[in-house]
């Protein structure tokens, strides 16, 4: 793994099946969860948890996808109008830097009243600016403030998270 890799293939694959379980267990009595995964990489790592999930979880699993500018995240959508009354609802993303995406991915739900909102990041950075903390997380690390964590997808996969200074 050279240097500046913080997370390979395999290492992503096993804490998003380790988060499979704790998701789980967390929802344990429920039906049904919705992932929305925000585009492109949170929707890559919401289709391979699913993977997970339809073997350990009973109920029924539906992932759609979040669209947002994380540059100008102010309008945030989701790809398929369903409704979120009294349902369990898990937003997943790549990377948590300052909690902003996050915040605003959180829009597209404020108009029903989910029963639970949770947020898994497969990386999350020590620099937030809005209070977001997520409920499930792959890899914490401290990075300097001009450090950026990338994480790389290919065709759906995740090839591993580097540093770039």
């Amino acid at each position: 793994m050279p240097a500046n890799f913080i997370m390979s293939k395999e290492i992503a694959y096993r804490k998003i099946q380790r988060i499979a379980y704790e998701i789980t267990e967390h929802n344990i009595n429920e039906k049904q969860i919705i992932i929305a995964g925000i585009k492109k990489n949170g929707l890559i790592i919401a289709n391979i948890l699913h993977g997970f999930l339809k073997e350990i979880f009973k109920g029924e699993i539906i992932v759609i996808g979040i669209n947002l500018n994380k540059k100008d995240p102010k309008n945030a959508s989701v790809s398929d109008e369903i409704d979120f009354e009294n349902k369990i609802v898990i937003i997943t993303d790549d990377v948590v830097n300052s909690g902003r995406t996050l915040l605003y991915a959180l829009k597209p739900f404020l108009d029903f009243y989910p029963k639970k909102i949770q947020t898994l990041v497969l990386v999350e950075r020590s620099h937030k600016e809005f209070p977001v903390t997520p409920d499930y997380v792959g890899l914490s690390i401290s990075t300097a403030l001009s450090e950026k964590i990338i994480v790389e997808t290919e065709g759906g996969e995740i090839l591993g998270a580097r540093i770039n200074p």
